[in-house]
């Protein structure tokens, strides 16, 4: 059997790929997210107000722990573009969705 060590990184990487349902998925919404955040930091001072800020409270200064952090909790969600109502979306596309905006 096999036992779970205490790592550094938290919320623990086996969380995020319950989360993201595969490591390609988990390293393509963290990056992308990442990427939001980051640009959301870079234009606070211009008032455009066109990026999500990020969903959770963190002491990380990074965007990529801040997006681990964020679909560990479950704030960001992988939904693929056959899913989405929007007709334009090429298959096999991913978007990221603040989960709060899911449609019901």
């Amino acid at each position: 059997m096999a036992t779970r060590q205490d790592t550094m990184m938290s919320p623990p990487i086996e969380d995020l790929l319950d989360r993201a349902g595969s490591k390609f998925s988990l390293v393509t919404l963290s990056s992308k997210r990442a990427r939001e955040i980051n640009s959301y930091f870079n234009q606070l001072g211009e008032g455009l107000g066109a990026i999500v800020p990020p969903q959770v409270t963190s002491v990380a200064r990074k965007p990529l722990s801040i997006s681990f952090e964020e679909i560990g909790g479950g704030k960001i969600v992988p939904v693929r573009a056959e899913d989405l109502p929007e007709a334009g979306a090429a298959p096999g596309d991913a978007e990221l969705v603040v989960a709060d905006d899911l449609p019901e």
